[in-house]
């Protein structure tokens, strides 16, 4: 009941909108994603709550209805620990994203409703325990981000909007390929827990999780089918922006680990190699490109790019620890992509420009926004005591214990990556918001107002949180990550 009520949420938020006005709608927005925020760490408690008292299930709170009986399509739903830390993420970008669009004027509420009915496909599509479920959540994620670019984005916006929209679909229809294959070879059946006991023929498996994997590595900027990110960045509004790299790019991670990997363990083994391959390239190149980069919406979704090829890392390496680390990468880079954007979008909202040589000094005038820009900068390069090093150290741990010369490679490499990360970081942050003051306008601007303040509050509480106290996250993941680390030991291709 809990489950379809976090659901049921966002929907009755979105329908009170529809019958707002304009001027109602943003406490309308706000009031809905608070109380979504509260009601998922009800839900954290409640999990946290039925674990405590020896409930050692798989998932908890399932249900499961006949939606599409003639197929054998259920509403069947369920949670573990890894879903309710996606639900957790979802619920503060959200919350923060409202808050960052408080002066949005544009056809106002058609904009918090589309943004509302993002949480909605997200939420549904992390509870969602049978794939045709899962995929129909998953589109609903997408649609709205199209519209918010193509309507409020700005530069070129329809450009940028159509090529997010046909990736994401062409993604979405691997997805479709993958799922149809695993249908009809595990005696037509979509449930995840069933198809997670059922043994698929592993000539099957080779040939139809590359269409999953990849169809989901899509929506996480996976190399070479990643240049949708920096168009779709750096036309989006702001909260469209933190959306689509705090939640969207999680989705992609999470189909990857829950569907593709969960399910076909075997392709998982058999292909780790190359999924470890583009993760590295992904790493690399990803960093090298953000150095070039002098929009700061383009260093933040190059970034991006490199920071989400350590999930498919973390995922490939097929180690306890390092699925644990590609987890805990999914949380931290939501939040701290996030406030990079909603830092950007303060920044952009007062100067009206994103190019790095074109500010400087801003700390004067803007102390709260420069520190939210210089938080979101250091966890994104992996500070102790933030999210981002707790995780990126996971990672690293966890692959390095993967055996083999070509694995040690890549995790050495992928290390590497931080220096060039250091880089960028503390340059776009040093040349942004330190030095002389470039423009003589920049002396009269304000800093951050009580919605602004309140949306950075959120997300850095959640970046600090697991940075200095990460064993909460990692004991509330670890049981996940376990039972998918189980489903790969059970064969031996893993060597």
């Amino acid at each position: 009941m809990m489950l379809t009520i976090l659901i049921l949420l966002p929907l009755l938020t979105a329908l009170i909108l529809a019958m707002s006005n304009a001027k109602a709608s943003r406490t309308v927005a706000l009031a809905g994603s608070g109380i979504q925020l509260l009601f998922s760490l009800l839900l954290l408690q409640n999990y946290l709550t039925e674990r405590a008292a020896g409930n050692t299930a798989l998932f908890l709170f399932e249900s499961s209805s006949a939606w599409f009986p003639a197929l054998n399509i259920n509403f069947h739903i369920g949670v573990d620990g890894i879903s309710i830390a996606m639900i957790l993420l979802t619920a503060s970008v959200v919350f923060a994203g409202v808050l960052v669009s408080w002066k949005i004027e544009k056809m106002t509420k058609e904009f918090f409703l589309l943004l509302i009915i993002l949480s909605a496909g997200a939420y549904g599509f992390f509870i969602s325990l049978d794939l045709f479920l899962l995929f129909f959540f998953l589109e609903v994620a997408v649609i709205p981000k199209y519209l918010l670019i193509g309507i409020w984005g700005s530069g070129k916006k329809e450009y940028s909007a159509n090529k997010l929209a046909l990736m994401l679909m062409g993604g979405s229809a691997l997805v479709l390929v993958g799922m149809i294959g695993m249908y009809y070879n595990s005696g037509n059946s979509f449930d995840l827990v069933h198809l997670s006991t059922f043994h698929i023929p592993f000539y099957i498996q080779k040939i139809f999780f590359p269409f999953l994997f990849i169809g989901f590595g899509v929506f996480t900027a996976i190399f070479p089918f990643h240049t949708w990110v920096p168009d779709g960045h750096s036309s989006a509004p702001t909260a469209a922006s933190m959306f689509l790299a705090g939640i969207s790019m999680k989705l992609g991670g999470y189909g990857c680990l829950r569907v593709a990997t969960y399910l076909m363990p075997e392709a998982a083994q058999y292909y780790s190699g190359y999924i470890v391959l583009v993760a590295a390239i992904a790493i690399i190149y990803g960093a090298f490109a953000t150095m070039m980069q002098t929009d700061l919406k383009y260093i933040n979704a190059y970034s991006s790019v490199s920071h989400c090829g350590f999930v498919l890392l973390g995922i490939g390496m097929l180690t306890k620890t390092a699925i644990t680390g590609a987890v805990l990468q999914m949380v931290s880079h939501g939040l701290m992509t996030a406030l990079f954007f909603a830092a950007i979008g303060m920044l952009y909202e007062r100067t009206h420009t994103r190019a790095v040589k074109e500010l400087g000094g801003l700390m004067k005038m803007m102390p709260f926004i420069s520190t939210v820009f210089f938080i979101a900068g250091l966890c994104s390069l992996g500070l102790p005591g933030f999210s981002g090093f707790v995780a990126e150290m996971t990672i690293f741990v966890g692959s390095w214990q993967r055996s083999g010369m070509f694995y040690h490679i890549a995790t050495i490499l992928a290390c590497m990556s931080i220096v060039v990360t250091a880089v960028y970081i503390l340059r776009a942050t040093g040349q942004s918001v330190m030095g002389p003051v470039n423009n003589p306008k920049f002396l009269t601007l304000t800093d951050a107002h009580w919605n602004e303040k309140l949306a950075a509050g959120v997300l850095i509480v959640g970046i600090v949180a697991i940075g200095v106290m990460p064993f909460w996250l990692n004991d509330l993941v670890s049981p996940g990550a376990e039972a998918i680390y189980n489903q790969l030991s059970r064969f031996a291709l893993l060597k």
